[in-house]
């Protein structure tokens, strides 16, 4: 009876362990239909775009927009996006960029939403989605709209010595911002679809003007890092009453400035007498950056006041300095410390700042969402308003720069 008794036991746990471990090996099915998402053996460029096109089906709505928008945030992750599809050839890439443009530009070449007496420079960035589309599909819609943004950087407001308004709204006003805005459009429109040479010669010539200007007007001397606004009329309340400089130097703006140099550098002529100017500002601009880089290898919201309550290490500067310093060596503009630095700065953003949740979807956190300067409400350009602005995960400010840096890096 005893023997029966130790038997049917053993039977019970017999079955009891079957059963733990069928639920455990369903679970692990269950798991590993959900991580097919976004699969996890994919380098970090794809499984971010991946993750973007999952979080943003249609493409208008990036940067959590509730309506269809020409803007600039597109442009960035969807330039993003024409990186990753010329590596994989994956279709899904092609058609998630070549959706945006034709949902906004109409057969007529109109591009939706956008109003060419804004003089708005964030405007031009998506022009760079049309460059890369027109030779493909030929679609004289888009070569208009090209022409569109084209005669807007024509008739560009501009401050006495030639620098780019960054908004008509902001008069007198150059912000780092503009020059990733619209200076890389600017230049390859010239080198493509320019025949005149006399007109193509003037707009490199404007184009390297305006890094000249920024160098000129908003570096600091004492540490090399560039503020993020400049008033010529020192009128604004943010703006330095002697130089019109606004007060800090803001990890974005000077990530924007960074990748505005290597983007410029792959269509400025080669005889150029800019080039070499343009790779000079750029090793300066480096070595400043690299100074203010924490041990984490991440950079602070407000670049040199790391140590002030309320900063916080930040995720789309740093990822345009690693797309910055990555690129740069990659094109033989830096030497190879920085390539070094790049790659303390991805460790970093991926030890720190990414997330990745069960499917499989990765997230990047601790994007400062927006950041600007004047306006309605006004924003002063104080530290207080800095770190104060909204952080958010996943702002494509962040996520098409972490793309086209983990492209550099091949990781």
């Amino acid at each position: 009876m005893r023997f029966k008794t130790k038997y049917i036991a053993l039977c019970l746990i017999s079955v009891g362990f079957l059963t733990i471990a069928c639920k455990d090996n369903k679970k692990t099915t269950e798991k590993e239909l959900v991580e097919k998402i976004v699969p996890e053996d994919l380098k970090w460029s794809e499984r971010m775009m991946l993750s973007e096109m999952e979080r943003f089906p249609n493409p208008s709505l990036l940067d959590f927009r509730e309506k269809p928008k020409w803007s600039y945030t597109p442009g960035i992750v969807l330039s993003a996006c024409s990186r990753v599809y010329e590596q994989t050839k994956k279709q899904k890439y092609y058609d998630y960029i070549y959706a945006y443009p034709d949902q906004m530009i109409d057969s007529s070449g109109t591009i939706k939403t956008y109003k060419l007496s804004n003089q708005n420079l964030d405007m031009i960035k998506s022009g760079d989605v049309l460059l890369y589309l027109y030779p493909k599909t030929k679609e004289e819609r888009f070569l208009k709209a090209m022409e569109t943004l084209h005669s807007q950087m024509e008739t560009q407001l501009k401050t006495s010595d030639g620098g780019y308004w960054h908004k008509k709204i902001y008069p007198y006003q150059m912000w780092l911002d503009g020059l990733y805005m619209a200076e890389p459009f600017h230049t390859r429109y010239a080198k493509e679809y320019i025949q005149d040479e006399a007109a193509k010669q003037k707009i490199y010539d404007d184009v390297v003007l305006q890094f000249d200007l920024i160098q000129k007007h908003s570096r600091d001397e004492e540490t090399g890092l560039l503020y993020h606004g400049w008033d010529e009329s020192k009128e604004q309340k943010w703006a330095n009453k002697e130089t019109g400089n606004s007060q800090h130097f803001w990890s974005r703006g000077m990530g924007w400035y960074g990748m505005a140099m290597v983007d410029v550098l792959d269509f400025l002529p080669e005889n150029h007498p800019g080039r070499e100017r343009i790779i000079t500002y750029l090793n300066q601009y480096a070595e400043a950056v690299t100074n203010v880089q924490h041990e984490t290898g991440l950079w602070w919201q407000v670049l040199d006041q790391g140590d002030r309550e309320g900063n916080y290490l930040e995720a789309t500067g740093t990822s345009m300095f690693t797309y910055t310093f990555a690129k740069g060596f990659n094109n033989g503009y830096l030497p190879k410390k920085y390539l070094e630095v790049a790659k303390k700065a991805y460790s970093g953003l991926i030890d720190n700042l990414i997330s990745v949740e069960e499917n499989g979807l990765v997230n990047l956190n601790k994007c400062c969402g927006v950041a600007g300067l004047g306006g309605n409400p006004y924003r002063d350009g104080s530290f207080e308003y800095y770190v104060n602005e909204i952080i958010r995960s996943n702002d494509p400010k962040g996520t098409g720069p972490f793309i086209m840096a983990s492209l550099e890096l091949n990781k």
